[in-house]
Parts: structure tokens; C-alpha cells; sequence
């Protein structure tokens, strides 16, 4: 096992291991909270290194692919454009469902779990298919910040929407496991057999636009960028994750 792969496969297993945790809280206590609990320097550095990671390291990665393929046109630009109004479209969808049913409808629940699926997918598989140690720790540690608010979010709406017990258990239990096989899937396609390219450049396209919304639309009304950033303390370490990733891309 090369040290990369163990690195992963650590990785894999505390993002496991912080996300079943999170979660399990509400399963436990089985009731409503008005006010979810909150990181604000950690979501605040973490949105920094989401928006330097996307911007700097797999939108120009990306773009590099499809330009030595001989595509000149921007497909990474069009994919991350794509991935990032899914996202959008997903949460305003949800919005509408809040305002018209409210949180206890399972629909407004089911649409968040998948809406967080694909991200957690789409985060472990650009995870997964880095092979730059300072790059890879950058991005878990990012991962981390914000997954155990994630977790504990989705699985609070879970629990406060109309499905039975051990409905919403099964459905946590798929989410926890997203990333790690997002991990998977990454390291599957970038070790071994070289994989296609244009493949690659995809799926790197779409993990930039990922990134980009979780770096500033992400939550819309409650996103960092648009509650956190009057309070100059907390925008100072969204700076402060970007320089990081600027600093990453000397090196890698």
C-alpha cells in the first residue's frame, strides 16, 4: 500500500467516523432544536479553502485536461457553471417546498439528503483523485470543518420531518458512507489503469463547481458569504483559506 492510499484511506475513515458521530446526536435526542449548533471560524476558513481550491487548483486543472485533449472550447467552465446552478436550483426547490409544506413534509427532507449526497460524493471523489499530499490534507481538513455541521443538519431535518425511525436512520446511514466512496471512486480512477481523460477532466470540472458553491452560495440566505462576512473577524479566515490554497499552488 503506497502512502498516498493509506493517507485515503485514513482520510475515508475519519470522515466516516466524524460524520456518523455528528449525526447520531439528533437520532438520540430525538427532538427539535430552534437553534442548530455552529462552527463560524471553521465554516469560514473552510468556505476560503473551498473557493481557492475550486478557483485555483481544479477549474485550471480541469481546463488543462480538455485543452491537451485538443477541446478549445471551455468545457471545464461550462461543467462548473452546470454543477454549480444544480446546486442552486436544488436549494431554491427546496425553499419553495418549506415555504408550501414546511420542514416536517419528508419531500423537503429527501430533496436536502440528496442535494448533500451528491455534494459529499462529488467532495470525496476530488479528494480521492489528488495526488499532491499538501493538497490532499487541505481539502480534508476543509471536508472536516464543515461535515459534522452538515451531518448534524441533515440529520436533525431527518428526524423532524414525517419519516418513521428507522427510515431516517437508513437514509443517514447512505449519507455518512457518500464521501468515503467518493474517496474511493477517485482513487479507483487516478491509480491502476490510467483513466480517460476527458473523464477525469469532467469529474474534476464538476468537484470545481461543487467547491464554488460550497464557497459561497451554499445555504443561500445562512451562506457564510452572506451572514458571516459583516463580521470582519470571520471574513478575515475566508481570506485566510484562499491565501492557504494560493500558497498550496506554488508547490503542487
Amino acid at each position: 500500500m503506497t502512502h498516498n492510499l493509506l493517507l485515503k484511506c485514513i482520510f475515508a475513515l475519519s470522515v466516516f467516523g466524524v460524520t456518523l458521530i455528528a449525526g447520531l446526536i439528533p437520532f438520540k435526542i430525538r427532538k427539535t432544536i430552534e437553534h442548530p449548533i455552529e462552527f463560524p471560524i471553521g465554516e469560514t476558513l473552510a468556505t476560503g479553502v473551498f473557493l481557492g481550491a475550486g478557483l485555483l487548483h481544479m477549474l485550471p486543472e480541469a481546463t488543462r485536461i480538455f485543452t491537451s485533449q485538443g477541446y478549445h472550447y471551455p468545457f471545464a467552465a461550462l461543467i462548473t457553471g452546470i454543477v454549480f446552478l444544480l446546486f442552486l436550483w436544488f436549494e431554491h426547490v427546496g425553499k419553495e417546498l418549506y415555504h408550501h409544506h414546511n420542514a416536517v413534509h419528508p419531500a423537503f427532507a429527501l430533496l436536502a439528503w440528496v442535494m448533500l449526497c451528491i455534494h459529499s460524493l462529488i467532495l470525496g471523489t476530488a479528494l480521492g483523485m489528488n495526488h499532491q499530499q499538501s493538497l490532499m490534507i487541505m481539502l480534508f481538513f476543509a471536508i472536516i470543518a464543515h461535515k459534522w455541521a452538515e451531518s448534524f443538519a441533515i440529520s436533525m431535518q431527518l428526524n423532524k420531518s414525517r419519516l418513521s425511525f428507522y427510515s431516517a436512520l437508513i437514509f443517514f446511514i447512505l449519507f455518512t458512507l457518500m464521501t468515503p466512496l467518493g474517496i474511493f471512486i477517485g482513487t479507483t480512477l487516478t491509480d491502476g489503469i490510467s483513466p480517460n481523460p476527458l473523464m477525469e477532466a469532467s469529474l474534476i470540472a464538476a468537484s470545481a463547481g461543487t467547491f464554488l458553491y460550497l464557497g459561497t452560495l451554499h445555504g443561500l440566505e445562512r451562506c457564510v458569504l452572506v451572514e458571516r462576512c459583516c463580521n470582519l473577524r470571520y471574513f478575515s479566515f475566508v481570506i485566510v483559506g484562499f491565501i492557504l490554497m494560493g500558497g498550496v499552488a506554488f508547490y503542487v
